[in-house]
């Protein structure tokens, strides 16, 4: 069974940055797309960024291009998403999530496995 476990949220200014982990055991994550989302309050999750493996090619939601960065590491078995120039609006909880089925890669309905979440708090 596949497990997702994030770390790495917490509290930080507006302009400051954050690195958040999402450890993957069970499966190696090269056998899945990976990709991040978030929900904040009262709000719907939603798309911040993946990683293809297949090739290896990136995805960002607007909001977060140019300020965010999504990378894993095989032989940690770990993704991580690199958070800069941050935001209040980035405030949420954070998920890593595995893709499991063949809708596009950046909606929720593509994802079959997700972690716990981790909250991120941006103060202005």
């Amino acid at each position: 069974q596949v497990q997702l476990e994030e770390t790495g949220g917490g509290l930080v200014q507006a302009g400051g940055s954050l690195r958040l982990s999402c450890a993957i055991s069970g499966r190696t994550f090269s056998s899945y797309d990976m990709g991040w989302f978030r929900q904040g309050p009262g709000k719907e999750r939603e798309f911040v960024a993946a990683i293809s493996w297949s090739g290896g090619s990136t995805h960002y939601a607007d909001s977060v291009k140019g300020r965010f960065t999504i990378s894993g590491d095989n032989a940690k078995n770990t993704v991580y998403l690199q958070m800069n120039s941050l935001k209040p609006a980035d405030t949420a909880v954070y998920y890593c999530a595995a893709r499991l089925r063949g809708f596009s890669i950046t909606t929720t309905r593509a994802y079959g496995y997700w972690g716990q979440g981790t909250q991120v708090t941006v103060s202005s």
